[in-house]
C-alpha cells in the first residue's frame, strides 16, 4: 500500500488495517483538502486488497479530531466570492459540489463493502464525528478528555457530512434535535446511551476492542441500508412524531427568535430526510447545507466565532521580536470576589500564585472563594479530588508585599478607587523585580492615569476581567500611552495560559466593552423615560438575540455602580456628558429607593427567596406614564438596542480605541453576548451594508435623539461603498505584528 502524508497503515496477521491520523506539524488533526483525497484512496486501496479483511480508523494525537480546518473554510467562501463574480450559476453549482464532497466521502466509507471501525480516543467533533458515524462499528474511550459534539450550529452551519441523517437515525428524534440545534458536547456514556457509540473501554482497551468487532463479523452495512430499516419511534408519520414537531418548531422559536437560518435548517433537514432513501436524504441535507452556507449569518459567525478566534487565541495581536513568557510566580494584589477569582483561573492554569490583602484574614477569605470553586467543580464531576487539592495548593494568601519579590506578573484588582491603586501601585513595585509587568485589573479608570503613579510606565498595563472570571472566556488588554512591547506580550502570554481570548485596546474611559454595554442600558433607559413597558423591552432584547435584557443586566452589574460612573463622568467631562433624565431615575431608583440590583435584592427585577424566580419591579411602571403595548413597534425597539452599541463599537474604531475589527466582533459577543448571530458590532454593520446602517441611524437619530447620528467615519465609508474589515484590514495589520 502506498505512503500517505496524514496517515500510517499497519495490517495484522488477522488481515485488520489500523489506519492511524497523525498530522505532521499540527498538534490537532483536521480537515484539509489533502487529508480528505487520503482518505478516499484509502477507502480505494484498502478494498482493492483482498488481504484487508476490515480497517479500525484512530488518531495518532491525544485527541480524534477537531472538525474542518481554518484554511478549508476560508477557502470555500474565497471560492464562492470569486465563482459568483463570474458566473453566478456555476459559483452555486461549484458550492454544492464542495459541500457535499466531505458527505459523499463518508457515503463510501460507509458501502465499500468492508467493516470499517472508528476508535475514539479524545475530542471528537463536527466532521470527524460525522466520519465516524459513517463506520460501521465505534468504539470510544472512557476517558475524560473524550467528547463528541456536532457543535456547527454555534458558528452558523449545521452538520452537512450526513450528521443530521445518521443521528437522527441512530438516537431517535427528539435527542438527534436536542444535540444538533444546540452544539451539546456528549461524554462517551452519554454517547452510547442514545447509541450513537457501540462500546466504551478503557483507553488502552480501544484498539484491541475495535479488532475484536471486526474478527467478531461486523457487518459492512449501515442500519439504514438494511431491507425494512424503521428509524427510531417509527419515523415522521407516528401520533409520537405528531406531538414533537410542532412542539420542536415553537421550541426552537423561542430559544432562537428566529434568528439562527442554521438551526431551523435541521429540523428541515431532519423532517423531509426520514421520509425519504438515504441517498435522497444526504441530497437534501447537501441543499439546505448549500443555502446556509450563504447567509450573512454563516459567513459573520464562521469569521468571528471560528476563524478571528482561534487568530486572537493564538496571538494575532503579539508584538514580534519578544520571547515567549514563562510564569514562574503571578502575584494577585486584593483577595475581594475578582482578585479571589483571577487568583483561581492563575491556580487552574498550573501557575503558583500569591494572594495579597492588607491582612492574611481578608487574603484567606480569598483563598476560600477557590475552595468553594473547586468543592462545586469536584461535586459536579467536573475535577477529581486530587486535581482540586492540587490546584488549592497553589495559591498562597499573604499580607505580606514582599512576597512578591519573585513574581514575573503582578495583577492588582483592588477598589476602583485611584488613591486605593496608587497605594498599592506603589507598595508592589517597592519589591517587584526589574523585567517584571504590573497589570491593573480596571474596569473603567484609564489606565495612563494609574501608570503616572508607576516608575515604569513602559512596564504597565491593564488586563480588565470580566465577572465571573472563572465564566468568562474575554479579558481586554488596555494599553496606556507609554505601555511597552514586553507588557504586551507578557500579558498575552499570561491570557493565554489562563485560556481566554483577549482583546487589546487603547486607553479610555470605559475601554471597549463597557463603552458599548453602557449604550445598551441607557437605551433603556430612554426606552423606559418614554414609557415603553419594561416588559417590552426586556423581550424586544431576547429577541434581537441579546443573552439578557438591558434592565436585567443592570441588575447585574449593580444600578449604583450606574450611578457611579454617571457621577465620575460630570465630574471629569462636564454636566452635558449625562443626561439629566438617566441621572434622575438612577439617583431616584438608588437614594430614594435603595434599588441597587440584585446585590441588595431589589432593582429592576424583585428577586424573590429561591426555588421562585426573579420578575419585573411592578413599581417601575408607575414611574412612567405607560404607553399601550400595540403603539409601540417592537422592530424598532430590536433596531434601537443592536444600533447603539454597534454605533458605539464604530465611535471606538474611528477614536482608535480598538484597531483591529475582529476585536470588536469578538470582544463584543464574548463580552456581553452581543447577537451572536450577527457576528459581532462590526460585522453587523458590514453584513446589512454601512450604507443601509448610516441610513438606519438617521431614521433612528430624527425620532429619539441625535446619539444615534452617524458618525464621520461611517459617512464616508458608506460613501465609498466600504466595509471595516475593508477599511481595516486586520490581516495587514496581524502580518505586521507576527
Amino acid at each position: 500500500m502506498s505512503t500517505y502524508k496524514n496517515f500510517t497503515i499497519e495490517t495484522d496477521a488477522d488481515g485488520i488495517a489500523l489506519v492511524t491520523w497523525n498530522m505532521p506539524d499540527k498538534s490537532m488533526n483536521v480537515f484539509t483538502v489533502e487529508v480528505m483525497d487520503e482518505i478516499e484512496a484509502i477507502v480505494d486501496a484498502t478494498v482493492a486488497d483482498a488481504a484487508v479483511k476490515g480497517v479500525v480508523f484512530t488518531s495518532g494525537k491525544s485527541t480524534f479530531s477537531g472538525g474542518a480546518d481554518l484554511t478549508m473554510i476560508k477557502g470555500m467562501f474565497a471560492m464562492l466570492e470569486a465563482e459568483k463574480a463570474k458566473d453566478p450559476d456555476t459559483a452555486i453549482r461549484k458550492l454544492f459540489d464542495a459541500a457535499g464532497r466531505m458527505s459523499w466521502l463518508w457515503r463510501k466509507v460507509e458501502t465499500n463493502g468492508k467493516p470499517w471501525v472508528a476508535a475514539i480516543n479524545g475530542t471528537c467533533m463536527g466532521g470527524a464525528f460525522e466520519l465516524a458515524l459513517s463506520c460501521h462499528g465505534r468504539v470510544a474511550s472512557n476517558a475524560k478528555s473524550v467528547k463528541l459534539a456536532l457543535p456547527e450550529v454555534k458558528v452558523g452551519i449545521f452538520p452537512g457530512a450526513g450528521g443530521t441523517q445518521r443521528v437522527s437515525r441512530l438516537a431517535g428524534t427528539q435527542d438527534a434535535l436536542q444535540m444538533m440545534t444546540t452544539g451539546q458536547s456528549l461524554t462517551a456514556s452519554r454517547a452510547k446511551a442514545m447509541n450513537l457509540v457501540h462500546q466504551v473501554v478503557e483507553p488502552d482497551q480501544l484498539i484491541p476492542a475495535a479488532k475484536q468487532m471486526i474478527k467478531d463479523g461486523l457487518k459492512p452495512v449501515a442500519p439504514w441500508d438494511e431491507k425494512g430499516f424503521k428509524a427510531p419511534g417509527g419515523g415522521i408519520w407516528t401520533p409520537a412524531a405528531a406531538q414533537l414537531w410542532p412542539a420542536a418548531s415553537a421550541i426552537l422559536r423561542r430559544e432562537t427568535a428566529g434568528n439562527y437560518p442554521a438551526a431551523l435548517a435541521i429540523l428541515k433537514s431532519v423532517y423531509e430526510g426520514l421520509q425519504l432513501p438515504f441517498d435522497t436524504a444526504l441530497k437534501v441535507e447537501q441543499r439546505y447545507f448549500t443555502e446556509i452556507v450563504q447567509t450573512t449569518e454563516a459567513f459573520s459567525m464562521i469569521r468571528s466565532l471560528f476563524v478571528s478566534m482561534q487568530e486572537l487565541g493564538k496571538g494575532a495581536r503579539r508584538p514580534a521580536g519578544v520571547p515567549k513568557s514563562e510564569f514562574n510566580k503571578v502575584g494577585v494584589v486584593g483577595a475581594g470576589f475578582m482578585g479571589a477569582s483571577i487568583a483561581y483561573v492563575t491556580a487552574a492554569a498550573g501557575i503558583p500564585v500569591t494572594l495579597i490583602d492588607r491582612d492574611i484574614e481578608a487574603a484567606t477569605k480569598g483563598k476560600t472563594h477557590s475552595e468553594g470553586l473547586v468543592a462545586g467543580a469536584v461535586g459536579k464531576g467536573k475535577m477529581s479530588k486530587e486535581d482540586g487539592e492540587k490546584l488549592l495548593s497553589l495559591i498562597t494568601p499573604s499580607a505580606d508585599y514582599a512576597a512578591l519579590s519573585d513574581a514575573d506578573l503582578v495583577v492588582e484588582a483592588v477598589f476602583e478607587d485611584r488613591d486605593v491603586k496608587k497605594a498599592v501601585i506603589e507598595a508592589v513595585e517597592a519589591v517587584l523585580p526589574e523585567g517584571s509587568i504590573f497589570a491593573s485589573n480596571t474596569s473603567t479608570l484609564p489606565i495612563t492615569g494609574l501608570a503616572k503613579n508607576s516608575k515604569r510606565p513602559v512596564q504597565f498595563i491593564g488586563v480588565h476581567f470580566f465577572s465571573p472570571v472563572e465564566k468568562m472566556m474575554l479579558t481586554e488588554v488596555i494599553l496606556g500611552k507609554e505601555t511597552g512591547d514586553k507588557a504586551l506580550a507578557v500579558a498575552l502570554d499570561y491570557v493565554a495560559a489562563i485560556k481566554k481570548t483577549p482583546i487589546v485596546v487603547n486607553d479610555t474611559r470605559g475601554f471597549y466593552v463597557n463603552r458599548c454595554v453602557f449604550r445598551y442600558i441607557h437605551e433603556a433607559y430612554d426606552m423606559l423615560i418614554e414609557g415603553v413597558p419594561p416588559i417590552m423591552i426586556e423581550n424586544a432584547a431576547k429577541m434581537a438575540g441579546m443573552p439578557v435584557g438591558p434592565l436585567s443586566l443592570n441588575d447585574e452589574v449593580a444600578i449604583d455602580l450606574s450611578q457611579k460612573i454617571l457621577k465620575a463622568s460630570i465630574a471629569d467631562l462636564g454636566e452635558a456628558s449625562v443626561e439629566p433624565k438617566h441621572m434622575a431615575l438612577i439617583n431616584k431608583l438608588v437614594d430614594e429607593l435603595d434599588r441597587r440590583g440584585r446585590k441588595n435584592g431589589k432593582g429592576f427585577y424583585e428577586y424573590p427567596a429561591k426555588p421562585a424566580k426573579k420578575f419585573l419591579w411592578p413599581g417601575l411602571k408607575d414611574m412612567f406614564a405607560q404607553k399601550k403595548a400595540d403603539e409601540v413597534d417592537v422592530e424598532v425597539l430590536k433596531q434601537r438596542l443592536l444600533v447603539t452599541i454597534a454605533l458605539e463599537a464604530a465611535r471606538t474604531m474611528e477614536e482608535g480605541i480598538v484597531t483591529d475589527p475582529r476585536e470588536a466582533d469578538v470582544g463584543s459577543i464574548l463580552g456581553f453576548g452581543f447577537a451572536p448571530y450577527t457576528g459581532g458590532t462590526l460585522s453587523y454593520i458590514d453584513g446589512m451594508g454601512v450604507k443601509t446602517f448610516v441610513e438606519l441611524c438617521e431614521t433612528l437619530a430624527s425620532e429619539y435623539g441625535d446619539h444615534f447620528q452617524p458618525t464621520p467615519l461611517l459617512k464616508e465609508m458608506a460613501a465609498k461603498g466600504e466595509t471595516f474589515y475593508g477599511r481595516f484590514d486586520p490581516y495587514g495589520a496581524s502580518a505586521k505584528a507576527a
